[in-house]
């Protein structure tokens, strides 16, 4: 069987509406930057290449102007770092065609001095041996542009125009490299902005979600506690209207337990009075065979009534939940039940007190290991542990069990598995589901299993604190 991996997507719908508020923030801000980026790159190469082009074509302008004696002068005065200009290079035949980066350069200079002089600009790639072969960036005054060239191969733009007296004028460009500065202030404020709104993302977020929370408590609670206060209905529409139907139901749950409660007072009242009476109409009968079966009859029912009250009466009490040694109540309820015949052993400790309603937890021990001793075939062991949590009390025995498809079935009211565990009992089939009622009733819980040596173990769990 492949082993399932654990998803990296968190499971909260906090953390799910956080990721994808940010991760769109993330990567809205990334485009952002990259289209600012590039929009400031592109800008930088116009205004660098109209530059050029414009400050190149007053060159050719002022040295067509100039004597052809003085001309030698003025080249070394217009050479810049990234500029060589020479009048001995020949007309250029055949070179590389300019490529599309210098489309901006080469308009630029074609706007300016088209209708004037002829001229042409490519592409030629200088090597640092290029400074070494007698050509004109050899011969260049300023120093920088030779030191770029000696580092690695070079791209130059060399622009060649035709002067009215027929000499040509040769102009190297060798464009200033990429700017590598990153742009600092874009990204910090960019960041800042992504700072800002991913707090305020997560105060959003979280006020959305909290009403959520508040829900799952007040729902947890409602079970254990029906006079828990009201949620408050504020916030948006539909909190406050949800907040007002979760009071509603509140209301209207609260208001048919005490009809039940009072409807059961009155069944318990209408059914023991006419019981009462039957009873005293057979103290008139002679004794007899039939009488004492009406006896038997009327004890049951009265049983069936208690246990009937006991399970729709579970989960309330007027007993105040106290501080209890439940070590001492669970061998306090063993003694009795081993005064029954039952080969009954207690194991472990429970060292901590336990805030519980002990009365009501006593009648659900009492019914477990009642049970035990009726189907479990004659031994129980009980076995008490604390956990994280709370408090275990293991109870075993050594019957032939429940099947595994039976197992919580067997909690539901009057349900009995009469060809293995109560044949001839009499009961009612309220036991076990009166004893999970109660659990429950406390915050904890009760559930069975089969043992791996056999029998049935019914577990209870309690908090330290009951609900």
């Amino acid at each position: 069987m492949k082993r399932r991996l654990p998803s990296l997507w968190p499971r909260t719908l906090f953390a799910q509406l956080l990721c994808v508020l940010l991760g769109g923030l993330l990567l809205a801000n990334a485009l952002g930057l990259w289209l600012v980026v590039d929009d400031r790159v592109r800008l930088s190469r116009h205004m660098r290449g109209e530059y050029a082009a414009q400050r190149m074509a007053e060159s050719i302008t002022l040295i067509d102007d100039t004597a052809p004696a003085d001309r030698q002068r003025l080249l070394r005065l217009l050479e810049s770092p990234s500029t060589s200009l020479s009048l001995d290079e020949p007309w250029y035949a055949a070179m590389q065609p300019l490529n599309d980066d210098f489309d901006i350069f080469a308009g630029k200079l074609r706007e300016r001095i088209a209708e004037r002089y002829p001229h042409q600009v490519v592409m030629q790639e200088m090597s640092p041996a290029a400074l070494h072969d007698g050509s004109s960036l050899r011969r260049q005054r300023h120093p920088p542009l030779a030191h770029r060239l000696l580092k690695k191969p070079m791209e130059v733009v060399s622009t060649q125009a035709r002067l009215r007296d027929g000499s040509v004028l040769t102009v190297h460009y060798l464009p200033p490299p990429a700017s590598v500065e990153r742009p600092l202030r874009i990204i910090g404020g960019l960041l800042m902005v992504a700072a800002a709104v991913s707090l305020l993302s997560v105060w959003v977020v979280r006020r959305l979600t909290r009403p959520l929370a508040m829900f799952a408590r007040a729902a947890d609670g409602l079970a254990s506690d029906l006079e828990q206060a009201p949620l408050r209905e504020a916030g948006p529409r539909e909190v406050a209207s949800a907040a007002r139907a979760f009071n509603r139901m509140q209301r209207a749950l609260r208001t048919l337990i005490h009809t039940r409660a009072q409807a059961l007072a009155g069944v318990s009242h209408d059914l023991r009075l006419p019981i009462t009476r039957v009873r005293l109409r057979l103290e008139q009968l002679p004794q007899s065979p039939v009488c004492e079966a009406i006896e038997r009859d009327l004890a049951e029912m009265e049983t069936l009534i208690d246990d009937t009250l006991a399970f729709l009466r579970a989960g309330e009490s007027s007993e105040a939940p106290s501080p209890t040694r439940l070590d001492a109540l669970v061998e306090g309820v063993a003694d009795d039940i081993a005064a029954l015949g039952a080969d009954i052993s207690v194991h472990g400790h429970i060292a901590k007190p336990v805030t519980l309603r002990p009365s009501v937890v006593r009648r659900c021990l009492a019914n477990l290991m009642d049970n035990a001793r009726r189907y479990g075939g004659g031994h129980i062991k009980v076995t008490m542990s604390s956990t994280e949590h709370g408090v275990r009390i293991d109870i075993d025995d050594n019957g032939p069990g429940i099947p595994e498809e039976e197992l919580e079935r067997v909690f539901e009211p009057y349900v009995r598995l009469e060809a293995s565990r109560a044949r001839h009992t009499g009961g009612s089939g309220l036991g076990l589901a009166i004893a999970r009622a109660i659990a429950r009733a406390q915050g904890g819980d009760l559930t069975l299993h089969r043992c791996e040596e056999g029998g049935l173990r019914a577990r209870l769990t309690l908090p330290l604190t009951a609900a």
